[in-house]
């Protein structure tokens, strides 16, 4: 039942990105900024908490998920760096990601062959 809730929850979520890029005459990046500061903002108000708790991967995995991480660095990193932790808890939450998509973006262009358009 758990993969069931993860699939719809995260579906839902993607399916109202689709709707507002087909719709909307908004930028594909402004989309994705909105969903992280939606992530964000449903932290921050203690709602995306419980849809994470039911969800599980189908809300940490789509771009309100990494909004959501960054709110929880910044939390943990105010607990124990105090206001260095604004800045510094984001970066130790995020980092692992962060550093994959480095590594395999490294490894893409090293493997691909680009072409000019």
């Amino acid at each position: 039942m758990d993969y069931l809730w993860a699939f719809l929850i995260g579906g839902a979520i993607c399916a109202v990105g689709q709707v507002l890029i087909d719709k909307t005459h908004l930028t594909p990046a402004r989309i994705l900024t909105g969903f992280v500061c939606t992530g964000v903002l449903l932290s921050f108000i203690g709602v995306y908490d419980k849809i994470v708790d039911f969800a599980g991967a189908g809300a940490t995995v789509p771009l309100t998920g990494f909004g959501h991480m960054l709110f929880q660095g910044v939390k943990e990193g105010i607990k124990e760096n105090g206001i260095l932790g604004v800045l510094t808890g984001p970066l130790t939450a995020a980092s692992g990601g962060i550093c994959a998509v480095v590594v395999f973006a490294l490894v893409m262009a090293i493997v691909s062959k680009p072409q000019m358009k």
